[in-house]
């Protein structure tokens, strides 16, 4: 008989979490640390390193970790420093005097509604550049006192982490989130129950936990449907940022949208604004349509008003391929129960979401969407706010994109955040500890030209000599594993140099943003890195979607060059792009280098970034750099297309950046003085800090929000709103009395002087004249104009004038229009009389856009 020698079975682990024991005096540590306010407080950043650099190192940077992973002794040891007892009351003292500062009542309050939020690389709900703006305005709101409240998700496994095979091709893994290690508070009701938010979808309930995250002054909440509660087809809406397929993405935009409303009203928060920030949040207007039509018992047009006058709508992408669009059948799927509560049929309701309402083949856009259901819409920069007008055009047939009320407010970034807090001793010094309370001040930022060149110049090369001390610790590790060759990496090494002129280029790996372009001629890439008195080194980093075969195609490719003998440690390709990463990046190399498509940059900030710590950029004239660009404080390439041929454009931009390059960068560089730096490139920088930097933070972007938006929908919508809806009631009926007449209104005639026609001259006045007959309509608002319009070298019809005609009188339902009209120009061209409604009570024409030519 065998006897057992091995009879083992299965652990049944039980899972428990347990907390620190945190002595009395420190729970102010523990306060502090559950409030984001630490992300941009340098000195409550310094005092949890300070308890212990290798805790922090290993708690990544995190206070709510490093608590919790501290030992009962050293937290003992920790609450008996007297020391460190006195730093800590200070600090706290501080905190609660920024904390307690009451919120602004003479501004708007705000709703803001965004899929992503990039506050630290600690919380990892972000994946570029439009989180981090949401997250930088949301520390700006904070620091302004804004009444602002936020809604987002809390992914349990946010973005992809980025790691690289030994071929060079990104892996992309997706980490779990340890809810209890991060500054995030699950929110419960009064009988001390979690928050529990329920929304319809088809044949269900979808059931999410509501997360509060304390942004300074200002609530965060992030919906959480990773529960027991829902099965595991609806527990994954939140597990991934821009994850799965067409159909998760349908359900996540549903969930910030309806479910963020949701979430907001379970709450008790009512704001006057509410701000879409993308497409994705789009269907916000659903729930409050909704809202408005079944609790207050409004007609859908009247709900409609209310809703358009409170809502802003901020898009973030310069092509229309870019926006979330559904087919009808994912659609109907997801949404058929909401035209009933709307009192709309199926195809009225989809029809808002189309550019040419009742064309079936055409998708239900979030953007457009958003576009009809928000009174104000904006892009992300000058430029970018032309691209949309194009953009949006089909929206509003009838009306020239320059004529319509798409606005721009272009991006900044959040100063105590991005700014090193070398950089922030050297202006608090020079400029002034207040200075954080008029960043927009240009006087103020003039003071950089007192500054000392050395100052200027050893606080340059301090961050450089940081960020290559981090590339060499935090970069080993993982060359070592996925690179191979353990020579080539000891090489790589000991090539990075802090006196070569360093030049960075980070950003998401799409082909717009052509990394490639440095890469067009490598032999003379290889001179210009290969000088030996005037060395130069690259540094790339960046995340390509999972999807986007042709950006992990080019992250593979310059990995394969920087591999290249004559490129070892002179190209150099960084990692998992995070906001870490970043910080060190955007303050440690020399120049910021951005080549992106024309005119594909919405805005782009990180160059904004690199502008607060002395980094120069060199950037096409695109995005917010088509505005900043000023002569003597950086480079650029022109916004002019050459060619139509992107081949044949990429190659000449190409060719210009390493004349330039040779030409005016490096020479510039390394003409040092005896004291070893450049006084002309000192210069540059101290031009690019004065008369750059102050017009690209967050405070000058609040500002301008509040005063071209906020401000404008907050009064609009209290007038809507007043005497029980009295001006939406109004409104509604009138548009519909417009509406059932428009088509039987009929032109009885039209007068132009023969002259005109046949032989016009400059600097003579015509006499015209329309007459209308309204019919049953006879209703004056109705607006009459003549457009003008010339052809441009490019064929490209533009608008050249518009002048409303005046009404002389109105007799019945017949309205007599006259306008004396003088040619200011010579030239060919065209005119027609357009037709308008007309109520001083629109907020613009594309409102109620009725059009007729005449």
């Amino acid at each position: 008989m065998k006897i057992k020698v091995n009879n083992v079975n299965e652990p049944n682990w039980k899972h428990i979490s347990v907390k620190a024991n945190m002595p009395e005096n420190l729970k102010k540590l523990e306060e502090i640390a559950q409030n984001l306010w630490w992300v941009w407080s340098s000195d409550a950043k310094n005092m949890f390193r300070t308890i212990c650099t290798e805790t922090w190192v290993k708690a990544h940077s995190n206070p709510v970790l490093l608590l919790n992973i501290l030992s009962y002794e050293k937290l003992t040891a920790l609450a008996n420093d007297e020391l460190f007892i006195a730093k800590l009351n200070v600090i706290y003292d501080k905190y609660q005097a920024y904390i307690h500062t009451p919120l602004r009542k003479d501004k708007p309050s705000v709703a803001y509604f965004s899929m992503e939020y990039g506050l630290t690389e600690v919380l990892k709900i972000y994946s570029g550049g439009l989180g981090v703006l949401a997250g930088d305005y949301l520390k700006e709101a904070s620091d302004c006192a804004i009444d602002l409240t936020a809604v987002g998700f809390l992914y349990r496994y946010g973005y992809f982490t980025q790691t690289l095979s030994v071929e060079g091709q990104q892996i992309p893994l997706y980490e779990a989130q340890n809810f209890n290690n991060l500054p995030i508070k699950q929110v419960f009701d009064k009988n001390n129950q979690p928050v529990v938010i329920e929304v319809p979808y088809p044949d269900r309930i979808v059931y999410a936990y509501v997360w509060k995250v304390s942004v300074g002054r200002i609530s965060l909440y992030l919906l959480d449907t990773d529960t027991d509660m829902n099965s595991e087809w609806d527990r994954a809406i939140t597990h991934q940022l821009y994850g799965g397929d067409w159909e998760n993405r349908m359900k996540q935009e549903i969930m910030l949208g309806i479910g963020g409303m949701l979430t907001l009203k379970k709450l008790g928060i009512e704001k006057q604004v509410y701000h879409c920030n993308e497409g994705h949040a789009a269907l916000i207007n659903v729930q409050r349509l909704v809202d408005l039509t079944v609790d207050k018992g409004l007609t859908h047009p009247q709900a409609l008003e209310v809703v358009r006058s409170s809502s802003l709508y901020t898009v973030h992408t310069p092509v229309p391929a870019g926006h979330d669009s559904f087919s009808e059948d994912l659609f109907g799927k997801y949404m058929s129960e909401y035209p009933a509560k709307l009192q709309l049929s199926w195809d009225e309701f989809i029809d808002m979401g189309r550019e040419h309402p009742g064309n079936k083949d055409e998708k239900f856009s979030m953007s457009t969407f958003a576009c009809n259901t928000c009174q104000e819409v904006n892009g992300v920069s000058w430029l970018h706010g032309k691209v949309s007008q194009e953009m949006f055009n089909p929206i509003w047939q009838g009306y020239f994109p320059e004529e319509l009320h798409v606005n721009y407010v272009t991006n900044g970034v959040h100063l105590p955040t991005w700014t090193a807090s070398e950089w922030k001793a050297v202006y608090e010094k020079y400029f002034s500890k207040d200075f954080y309370n008029d960043q927009s001040n240009m006087k103020i930022w003039q003071k950089v030209y007192d500054i000392p060149d050395e100052v200027i110049w050893n606080t340059r090369m301090h961050m450089k000599n940081r960020l290559v001390d981090f590339i060499k610790v935090q970069f080993r590790e993982t060359w070592f594993k996925n690179q191979g060759d353990p020579t080539r990496i000891v090489n790589i090494l000991g090539a990075i140099n802090p006196n070569a002129l360093i030049i960075g280029f980070g950003r998401r790996f799409a082909t717009y943003k052509r990394a490639h372009l440095l890469f067009t001629d490598l032999e003379r890439l290889e001179r210009i890195v290969n000088n030996p008195t005037c060395p130069v080194q690259f540094l790339f980093t960046g995340k390509a979607h999972p999807a986007d075969g042709g950006g992990q195609g080019l992250i593979k490719r310059i990995i394969e060059i920087s591999r290249m003998p004559q490129f070892l440690g002179k190209v150099i390709f960084l990692e998992n792009y995070d906001m870490r990463l970043a910080k060190r990046l955007v303050s440690g190399v020399d120049i910021w280098l951005n080549t992106p498509t024309r005119p594909l940059e919405a805005s782009g900030t990180s160059g904004e970034k690199a502008q607060m710590n002395g980094v120069l950029n060199f950037s096409v004239l695109d995005g917010w750099w088509l505005e900043g660009y000023v002569k003597g404080a950086g480079w650029a390439l022109t916004e002019k297309r050459t060619y139509q041929n992107q081949e044949h454009q990429d190659q000449l931009d190409a060719v210009t950046i390493y004349s330039m390059l040779e030409n005016e960068i490096v020479p510039l560089y390394f003409a040092k003085n005896t004291k070893g730096y450049s006084p002309e490139w000192i210069q540059y920088i101290k031009n690019s800090i004065a008369l750059i930097s102050p017009r690209y933070t967050t405070k000058r972007m609040i500002d301008d929000y509040i005063q071209k938006f906020y401000t404008k929908l907050a009064t609009r919508s209290t007038m809507i709103k007043a005497n029980d809806f009295e001006k939406a009631k109004e409104l509604a009926v009138w548009k519909h009395k417009i509406a059932a007449g428009w088509d039987a209104i009929e032109v009885e005639t039209v007068e132009i002087p023969e002259k005109l026609i046949h032989n016009p001259e400059v600097a003579e006045n015509y006499e015209l004249k329309v007459v209308l007959d309204t019919k049953d309509l006879n209703d004056k608002g109705i607006g009459v104009e003549l457009v003008v319009t010339y052809t441009d070298e490019n064929n490209k019809t533009m608008l050249a004038d518009v002048e409303e005609l005046q009404l002389i009188k109105a007799t019945g339902s017949k309205l007599i229009y006259g306008l004396s009209y003088k040619l200011n120009r010579a030239g060919s061209f065209k005119y027609a009389f357009r037709m308008f409604p007309k109520n001083e009570d629109l907020p613009h024409r594309m409102d109620f856009c009725f059009v007729r030519w005449i």
